[in-house]
């Protein structure tokens, strides 16, 4: 069935020429909020414009994309309503597209999609060829499931920078932190304190990168005080999320010889872990200490409150807001560009007693 403007107009309740001035790129119009509304339904209702198509895809539009892998994790989410106020600033309205990760079993009990750590291959995919072509400027993507054999620059439709660390050696400009420093200093800490059993959750083959880089900082940090490296107390963090570090801990918790401090490679499995551990009626962090990875609001307010590495949100999210647009608008020419940025080792209770708001700041 073709669907005409008076459908869209319909289906969000504008006139057809606010719809019209949305297709044919008049921004100043219609309000930021009008815009995402009319695109959203011009997405959901499959409308295909024929010569207006053409046009603005020659035209910037006013809008980016910001693709979620997993809008379960509040991480990603903290970093999408960053970027959302970011391109505010810039004058432009910040779409958020979910590239489907984690999903509850079928029936049947199996999980169906691409990687267990978790991206969509073909969501992703059909992100990179043109989400919306004529209707977004660029995007920005944080890959869980493509590799640098995927991204075939003759086929990316308009500008694109990664975050993350699924994909290195692509031609786009790439941020992320260094996670291999960030692991290392996270160990660090926890050998500082004394605790000589460090288990982690998390360490795992996935197509992403980052247990693999956070589990050689961890070993790194092991071989320089001489600790040998048990594996039996490098543990799988299944999806990553809060459950799978609860079945984790369970299972170090049955061990002959538990461990006395755990560093889990994201903060919803250090927050499952915490869980269990208070039900077992274990000191925290006497008796275990735990650490997480990625400082997401609810760490804060966790009992007790979570130690955590803090990569800068803010400067992740202006970051790629701004070599995005420079990318749109020509002024950003140079070669693409692999840039990290700060973290921050946050310590709270779950190691420190009364820690005070300690805080180390690392470049």
């Amino acid at each position: 069935m073709t669907v005409h403007l008076k459908d869209i107009a319909a289906y969000t309740g504008v006139s057809i020429k606010t719809v019209s001035n949305v297709i044919n790129g008049n921004n100043a119009r219609v309000s930021p909020a009008t815009r995402a509304m009319v695109l959203e339904a011009i997405e959901k209702l499959h409308y295909q414009p024929n010569i207006a198509a053409r046009q603005l895809r020659k035209a910037q539009v006013g809008v980016l994309a910001y693709a979620i892998p997993d809008i379960r994790n509040p991480y990603f989410t903290e970093i999408g309503d960053i970027m959302t106020r970011v391109a505010e600033e810039y004058k432009y309205t910040l779409l958020l597209d979910y590239t489907y990760g984690p999903r509850d079993p079928e029936p049947d009990g199996k999980i169906r999609y691409i990687d267990y750590a978790y991206g969509s291959f073909e969501k992703e995919l059909s992100v990179i060829k043109g989400l919306r072509p004529h209707l977004i400027d660029g995007v920005i993507l944080d890959p869980q499931a493509l590799t640098v054999d995927d991204i075939k620059l003759e086929e990316v439709k308009g500008p694109l920078v990664l975050l993350g660390e699924r994909v290195f050696g692509a031609p786009f400009d790439h941020v992320l932190i260094d996670n291999v420093q960030a692991a290392y200093q996270a160990t660090r800490h926890l050998l500082e304190l004394g605790k000589r059993r460090i288990a982690v959750i998390g360490a795992q083959e996935t197509q992403s990168q980052a247990p693999s880089l956070r589990l050689k900082g961890y070993v790194r940090a092991l071989q320089e005080v001489n600790r040998e490296i048990d594996e039996s107390l490098m543990i799988s963090g299944g999806y990553w999320h809060r459950a799978d570090g609860a079945n984790a801990m369970r299972y170090l918790l049955s061990l002959d010889n538990p461990p006395d401090a755990v560093f889990c490679f994201n903060d919803l499995m250090a927050l499952g872990a915490l869980s269990v551990i208070n039900a077992n009626g274990l000191r925290i962090p006497e008796d275990i200490a735990v650490m997480g990875f990625d400082n997401v609001e609810e760490g804060q307010f966790s009992y007790p409150t979570l130690s955590t590495i803090s990569p800068s949100k803010e400067e992740i999210s202006r970051l790629a807001i701004s070599l995005l647009i420079g990318r749109i608008k020509g002024t950003r020419t140079q070669e693409p560009e692999c840039i990290q940025v700060p973290f921050e080792l946050c310590i709270r209770s779950s190691t420190v007693r009364n820690p005070a708001g300690m805080q180390i700041n690392i470049s």
